[in-house]
């Protein structure tokens, strides 16, 4: 599946199809989090909020390409990512998009 942030795709004619997304809501362990709130005294990357947060997005672009295979899609254009905080270290990730497919 072709996902492109622009609106249009270079020699392609395009249908749309319609909005498509996909989300999830991921935490890190309490042990963790208690790690990292001790690494905010020092500075630095928190990594394990890192690897949270690519996992999250890889599960989100996966469940919106899920949902654009279903419409027949050959392609998504427009895909945002878009991030809120739902409680204390856990977080939601919405990846969306429109569905397209090439005439």
């Amino acid at each position: 599946m072709l996902i492109v942030t622009t609106e249009t795709i270079n020699g392609k004619e395009l249908e749309m199809l319609g909005m498509v997304k996909g989300s999830t809501i991921q935490t890190v362990n309490a042990i963790r989090d208690i790690g990292a709130g001790l690494k905010t005294l020092v500075g630095g990357e928190l990594k394990k909020y890192n690897e949270m947060m690519d996992k999250a997005r890889q599960i989100a672009t996966d469940r919106m390409v899920e949902e654009a295979q279903r419409l027949g899609a050959d392609a998504i254009v427009g895909a945002r990512y878009a991030t809120s905080a739902i409680m204390q270290s856990a977080a939601e990730v919405m990846a969306y998009g429109t569905a397209v497919k090439f005439k």
